[in-house]
């Protein structure tokens, strides 16, 4: 089995945190200080994204990456957890709830991804190009990203509130996009496919979307009938696609919520 980088900060209760599709761990530094004074936060880095190499022949639809998590999680010591994930994370998530209900304790989908009624056929030129200019960019993001035209582009289609967000996130969600070898295995391996499983009523469930989410818009990629009915839906004012970002204190709120339903 391959072994995926990860992160242990705190103590208590398990909760692993998976990031999206060309991001990583570091994702998620504006909520684990707070976090991990409550939690054991896991952070992981998936295959091909951040510290995480990507083997070849390794299954990248979330499916696979549910039942590669889970695996790592129980070689790591944790047999059962709490979950959190954003966009792909939050996709593999709902998949690892819906494979492993007796270990995952609860889960908090974070603007997830896969609830669509109609599945993708082919790469979205936009997110090909985020790509390309992430991997040309990425080296001088310290740099570049102190023009707020520089920001403006690369994050005004992701977050609202783009023009406060802190400079660390901007550089390392630069370098994270530029440098995942995984990135479009991921994006291939998700076309044709959408969440369509059922999840145990008894584990708590919470789906977090933004007002504002350009990448999973509400028209057509945020399908209430594909998740539990059991599960709570929260949608976050002048919140975009990374609420980790743009609602700091909301997502340690649910999140802190919905662990205390276990």
């Amino acid at each position: 089995m391959m072994e995926l980088w990860h992160e242990i900060r705190g103590e208590g209760e398990p909760l692993l945190l998976i990031h999206g599709m060309g991001s990583s761990h570091t994702a998620w530094q504006l909520v684990v200080p707070e976090l991990s004074k409550r939690f054991k936060v896991i952070t992981v880095d998936l295959p091909g994204h951040g510290f995480s190499k990507l083997p070849g022949g390794t299954r990248m639809d979330p499916p696979s990456l549910a039942a590669l998590l889970l695996a790592q999680m129980r070689a790591w010591g944790f047999e059962t957890f709490h979950v959190a994930g954003n966009s792909l994370g939050g996709w593999a998530a709902l998949e690892m709830a819906a494979a492993a209900p007796t270990r995952i304790r609860t889960l908090v989908g974070i603007a997830p991804a896969g609830l669509w009624l109609v599945p993708e056929s082919k790469r979205a030129p936009l997110g090909a190009v985020s790509r390309y200019m992430a991997s040309t960019t990425h080296v001088v993001a310290p740099q570049l990203l102190r023009f707020r035209w520089a920001r403006k582009l690369g994050f005004s289609q992701v977050s609202p509130q783009w023009e406060s967000l802190p400079l660390q996130i901007c550089v390392d969600a630069t370098k994270a996009i530029g440098t995942a070898s995984g990135y479009f295995p991921a994006w291939d391996a998700m076309l044709g496919l959408r969440f369509d499983k059922e999840i145990d009523a008894r584990v708590p469930v919470t789906i977090l979307f933004g007002d504002t989410d350009n990448t999973l818009p509400a028209q057509y990629s945020q399908e209430r009938s594909l998740v539990p009915a059991h599960a709570r839906w929260v949608l976050l004012p002048q919140c975009g696609h990374a609420p980790m970002w743009d609602r700091a204190p909301e997502v340690i709120a649910e999140i802190e919520f919905t662990t205390a339903q276990a």
